[in-house]
């Protein structure tokens, strides 16, 4: 069973590419859509090498896999394996924090301009017949007087920074694991939560989601921030609390926000988020363009090569 390498769920149109790269061993990829947890087990059960998108890796469906086994997640994020379980079980956890970077960069700064520039409320106003486009716009500032407050200074977050500075914004980073010669050496300045949240006039987040950074984004930190602010998250939904966020904007004590994640996906019919104003949403695709897709499956799939062959993995989950 050690050469049949079983990919739990996945949304993309085949599995041709993860097939392409295993053949070189003669590995044969299966693929299953599983959801629950009995299903998981069934399909990964003895394997050594498990690739997986969404589905939830809990400890039951880990203490499955053989001995010191790898499970590769399509995509950054891992918060749909169980961790502490895969560290206890000596388990080895791969992921792919780079084939999207450019993409959720570029979706994130999208985001976040068209809202600085207001164009979301500009376009409902010329829709409803109103010409009045200061009111609808202001407060306005220009772009290089703008705040960009980065929360986590990752691969993204730098990608986000370099993307920016071409309009002369200002930024201030929060990033606890960051040295501050290390901000220096990208020219940007290093400062406490409570200084990013009070002075950014454009909040990104870019850090992973864990029980520690779940509703980063919550009531409290909420009020610290300017009532001309925006919130843009392209990293994890459950950084930010909906139901929090939605007062926000609801109280006009937030300006505005753009979300491509949440909590639950998809967002749910009675979502408070729905019907919040100065909202910009998209349906978790900062990720996408048609060569990520293809990026993502082959580096996984390498991964995976690495793993059956005892190589060293390129990109291990640190536990």
């Amino acid at each position: 069973m050690s050469q049949i390498v079983p990919v739990t769920d996945y949304t993309f149109p085949t599995l041709e590419p993860e097939q392409k790269v295993l053949s070189r061993i003669g590995a044969i990829v299966k693929g299953h859509q599983a959801k629950t947890e009995a299903e998981l087990m069934s399909a990964v059960a003895g394997h050594k090498v498990v690739i997986t998108q969404f589905a939830p890796m809990t400890r039951k469906v880990l203490e499955t896999l053989e001995p010191n086994a790898t499970v590769i997640r399509y995509g950054v994020g891992v918060d749909n394996i169980d961790l502490k379980a895969a560290k206890d079980l000596g388990i080895n956890v791969a992921y792919v924090p780079d084939y999207c970077m450019d993409e959720v960069a570029d979706h994130t700064v999208s985001m976040m301009l068209s809202l600085l520039r207001r164009l979301p409320m500009l376009d409902a106003g010329v829709r409803a017949g109103r010409w009045d486009g200061i009111q609808l716009a202001k407060p306005m500032l220009a772009l290089n007087q703008t705040v960009i407050g980065l929360i986590g200074l990752g691969r993204i977050g730098r990608a986000v920074v370099k993307r920016l500075k071409v309009f002369d914004c200002q930024f201030l980073v929060f990033d606890p694991y960051l040295k501050p010669e290390q901000a220096k050496a990208l020219g940007l300045e290093l400062a406490n939560l409570e200084t990013v949240l009070s002075q950014a006039d454009a909040l990104s987040l870019h850090i992973p989601l864990s029980d520690e950074t779940r509703h980063f984004i919550n009531k409290d930190r909420l009020v610290q921030m300017k009532p001309t602010a925006i919130v843009v998250n392209t990293a994890r939904g459950g950084l930010v609390d909906a139901e929090a966020l939605a007062n926000a904007l609801k109280g006009k004590t937030l300006y505005a926000a753009a979300l491509d994640v949440f909590e639950t996906e998809p967002l749910p019919a009675d979502s408070p988020l729905r019907d919040a104003p100065n909202l910009l949403l998209s349906p978790h695709l900062a990720w996408y363009s048609e060569t990520a897709i293809e990026r993502l499956q082959y580096l996984a799939a390498e991964e995976a090569l690495r793993a059956l062959k005892g190589e060293a993995l390129r990109c291990p989950y640190p536990l």
